[in-house]
């Protein structure tokens, strides 16, 4: 069970400051629980910490900060049914996905303890010509200074982790903004971080309005800005950032071809874990299916069979597999958009139909391609299917979108394979799966409109840290 309320995290310390931010369970939609919410001079007071704290954090010994992290992941695995329990309520996240993504926050911060003692630099060769005889040049990583942290709804824990753990492994300050639908599971990595021996100041967790956010992007103080969001914000934010580098992980709709070598027991198992799992809210959910003409029939069939089997509901039962949308208003949204297709000539298979925040999982073929429910990102539990006959045709498909974040491919055809990863503009690509797949040491990010920069942890620390150069002179 949630607590009755939550307070933010300002330098370090819980506030109780107030109760004006209602959290609702997304199932019910009854209030769960209270979160103080800050103002735009606790936001102000936060980055000031987190500057006065740098030097503290800069002097942190690589040992000492993976002491944090080491007690972070043992203090999730000891509270790993709170979390999971807090994720379900908040996000109407399904009880067996929420474990999971408890699960992930785990590995993310082990992945970021290990990775906290091999921030290495190298000896630089620099005698090039003759006037540099003599001459050598060795760099060292530094950290980039206090950053800022903006983190979405649909995984809140696991989420916010990829920006806090690799900025403690880095040796960053940090003020963090949670959606404000769901910033529970923050606040507990905010209780657990409060436990350790950070220096005082180093973080801040503030839930706040996004009319008073305004800080998080535009204040120089922050030495980097990493939000993970829709398209539309992300870049409006990088547009106002000023002189700091900006990470973005934005938005998808990620493309799954099919080819007529597949698997189809496996495919299809796969495909509807990756576009139904947590009710399709994920911007690398499956969302454009393009299946081989010569095993269409068979797949759709299938498919669909699977698809109407899946039990909606409860997202606290082990049964479930479709939860509740973050909001109705959500659910809403792609229920209008569904319609749409199909006034457009889009035939729905299955699905369809909303109750409250509720959307049954659809299935939808022959959707005109510049509808939004195959065009924009449908974050929900929608897939749409399209046929081909030639390989090339499928490759062009998937990149025929604003998007470009992740795509999964099943074919047995190695050549296949490396055509797809030479040739797609995505950030990923996987062989033999859905494009929904990704543990947390890989390099995760998008191209075109789905955002800017890498995260996983080797990665994310590599953006929050600067390489230090000293040249080193021996007389001749």
């Amino acid at each position: 069970m949630l607590k009755e309320s939550y307070p933010y995290y300002l330098a370090s310390e819980a506030c109780y400051a107030n109760t004006d931010l209602d959290v609702t369970n997304k199932y019910t939609g009854e209030v769960a629980t209270q979160v103080a919410i800050a103002d735009a001079d606790t936001i102000d007071k936060a980055i000031a910490a987190a500057e006065a704290a740098q030097p503290a954090m800069t002097a942190m010994a690589p040992y000492e900060r993976q002491a944090v992290l080491e007690h972070c992941v043992k203090r999730f695995q000891e509270r790993a049914d709170e979390l999971a329990q807090a994720l379900c309520i908040e996000a109407g996240k399904p009880i067996k996905d929420a474990k999971g993504e408890v699960s992930r926050l785990i590995d993310t911060f082990k992945i970021a303890a290990e990775e906290s003692v091999r921030i290495n630099g190298e000896v630089v060769n620099l005698e090039i010509s003759a006037k540099a005889k003599g001459y050598q040049g060795m760099t060292k990583k530094v950290p980039i200074g206090p950053c800022s942290f903006i983190s979405p709804f649909n995984f809140p824990l696991n989420l916010a982790a990829h920006k806090v753990a690799p900025a403690i492994a880095a040796g960053c300050t940090f003020v963090l903004k949670p959606a404000s639908r769901t910033p529970i599971g923050a606040l507990i990595i905010g209780e657990v971080l409060a436990e350790t021996a950070l220096p005082k100041g180093a973080f801040s967790i503030l839930p706040c309005s996004r009319d008073g956010a305004d800080l998080f992007t535009t204040d120089e103080r922050l030495k980097l800005l990493s939000f993970t969001g829709s398209p539309d914000v992300g870049w409006a934010l990088k547009a106002k950032a000023g002189k700091k580098p900006v990470v973005l992980e934005l938005g998808g709709n990620a493309a799954c071809i099919v080819d007529e070598d597949a698997d189809l027991d496996d495919a299809v198992e796969r495909i509807i874990i990756g576009a139904y799992y947590q009710s399709g809210q994920s911007c690398i959910s499956v969302q454009r299916l393009l299946v081989h003409s010569a095993i269409y029939d068979d797949f759709k069939a299938r498919f669909v069979e699977k698809v109407k089997a899946l039990v909606s509901g409860d997202p606290s039962s082990e049964d479930t597999f479709i939860g509740p949308m973050i909001s109705e208003g959500e659910a809403e949204r792609l229920h209008d958009w569904i319609i749409d297709a199909e006034k457009a000539g889009g035939k729905i298979l299955c699905g369809g139909t909303r109750d409250g925040a509720m959307l049954d999982a659809t299935v939808m073929e022959g959707v005109p391609k510049d509808c939004d429910a195959s065009a924009e990102e449908a974050f929900g539990p929608l897939s749409v299917l399209y046929s081909f006959d030639s390989y090339e045709e499928a490759l062009d498909e998937v990149n025929n979108s604003r998007y470009g974040l992740q795509a999964g491919v099943f074919t047995r055809d190695i050549y296949k394979a490396h055509k797809a990863w030479n040739e797609l503009d995505v950030g990923g690509v996987v062989i033999g799966d859905v494009p929904s797949w990704r543990v947390d040491n890989m390099p995760y990010g998008g191209v075109k409109d789905s955002g800017l920069g890498r995260e996983g942890i080797r990665y994310a620390i590599e953006d929050m840290s600067e390489t230090r150069l000293m040249v080193l002179r021996t007389p001749q």
